[in-house]
């Protein structure tokens, strides 16, 4: 974890030539000659973060002593040496402890405390040991392989990721980027039950809140709070979210629906259910691959969406946040890796905007519409499209 975290690149130069600072107990003031000031004056224009200096205090006598006992430049240099002094920029407190995440220009703020620090409740213990424990289960993967096994696991990932996570979760039911009919809509939601990332109720407001309050300090996962936090650790703070966005009422639309409530009830008992099937049809084999190795896979592919997606890559659009275009988390994550242009365009079913940008979830979008399955695609317009800044500052016109 530490390998992610490299310190900041260097500070710009100080613009002043260096001087020695003028010694002096803090009850004393500085005196100085209404000359001096006259000829140090220009110093104070330089530099975008200075702070104004304290007022200058003058002892008449002791300022015509230097009059006519001293020459100008040390007069001057007497001055320059105090004004600089306090003129300088002051650094922000706590800014020596920020750290930039590896590989990029990504800087955390602001380390949040999980682990340690804090008091674990029921649910936190509960996330975690289940997270740990389907870990574990990966181990045996090596030991008991089977070509029946591996494929379980494959077609699961395509069942659970791209129909569950990708197609049903994320772009049907958090952004209603298209319509399906009811029963197409909730067996694609059963599918991403399946996956152990929450009930589409859960599932859908976090990440709805994850927009309202993108990469601020009310994100329920950001990277400005470390690469592993956005990933993975936040998961273990269950009241996170409820004291940084409140409680889940933006999903009333998910709420009214006697389906959603009820998969939210008994969400536990449906991948419990699945887990005792495969073993029934193939063993110890079937459920380290396609549980374990299948759960963990679908796990850190979405999580690396969040982490990823908001530390590496690149950003044609001014979204205002740290959202990136990967392409090769979208390769892994049936095209969610195109994540700034789902940023400048949340309501798009289709993520990969360029023809080049490879987009399995909107690929099946567009069959499911071909057959008459689909209907109301929502898809930018070219007049969308330019009206939207690019990152250079400029439009897309």
């Amino acid at each position: 974890m530490a390998l992610i975290i490299s310190p900041p690149s260097n500070p710009k130069p100080h613009q002043f030539s260096p001087l020695r600072r003028s010694s002096h107990r803090p009850e004393q003031a500085v005196l100085v000659s209404p000359r001096a000031v006259s000829n140090t004056s220009k110093v104070l224009n330089f530099g975008h973060h200075i702070s104004k200096p304290k007022k200058l205090l003058l002892n008449t006598k002791f300022a015509t002593h230097l009059r006519n006992n001293g020459n100008r430049s040390t007069v001057a240099g007497i001055a320059s040496a105090a004004l600089v002094e306090e003129a300088e920029p002051r650094p922000e407190p706590g800014a020596a402890n920020y750290r930039r995440i590896l590989l990029s220009d990504v800087v955390v703020t602001r380390q949040s405390r999980v682990f340690f620090g804090r008091k674990w409740n029921s649910m936190d213990i509960g996330t975690a040991g289940v997270v740990l424990g389907l870990h574990c289960l990966c181990l045996f993967a090596p030991f008991q392989v089977s070509w029946g096994a591996v494929l379980v696991a494959m077609a699961l990932y395509v069942v659970t990721g791209l129909f569950g996570i990708t197609l049903s979760y994320h772009r049907n039911l958090s952004h209603r980027s298209f319509k399906l009919p009811k029963w197409l809509e909730y067996l694609f939601a059963y599918c991403g039950a399946l996956a152990l990332q929450g009930s589409p109720i859960d599932w859908v407001s976090t990440h709805r809140y994850h927009h309202q309050f993108c990469d601020s300090e009310r994100d329920p996962h950001s990277p400005t709070e470390g690469f592993w936090y956005s990933h993975m650790s936040w998961l273990f703070d269950t009241n996170a979210v409820i004291e940084r966005c409140g409680e889940a009422n933006n999903v009333a639309d998910l709420q009214k629906q006697p389906f959603y409530r009820f998969l939210q009830r008994t969400y536990a008992f449906h991948p419990i259910a699945l887990g005792v099937l495969l073993y029934a049809l193939g063993g110890i084999p079937f459920l380290v691959w396609g549980m374990g190795v299948r759960i963990v896979w679908v796990y850190h592919i979405t999580w690396l969406v969040n982490s990823a997606c908001h530390v590496w890559g690149k950003q044609p659009w001014n979204t205002g946040d740290l959202s990136r275009n990967n392409w090769w988390v979208a390769l892994l994550a049936f095209g969610e890796g195109w994540h700034n242009n789902h940023h400048a365009f949340e309501f798009s079913a289709r993520h990969g905007l360029e023809w080049w940008q490879f987009d399995m979830t909107w690929y099946v979008i567009r069959f499911l519409q071909a057959i008459g399955l689909t209907t109301d695609v929502k898809l930018p317009t070219e007049v969308q499209k330019q009206r939207m800044p690019l990152n250079n500052g400029s439009m897309a016109i």
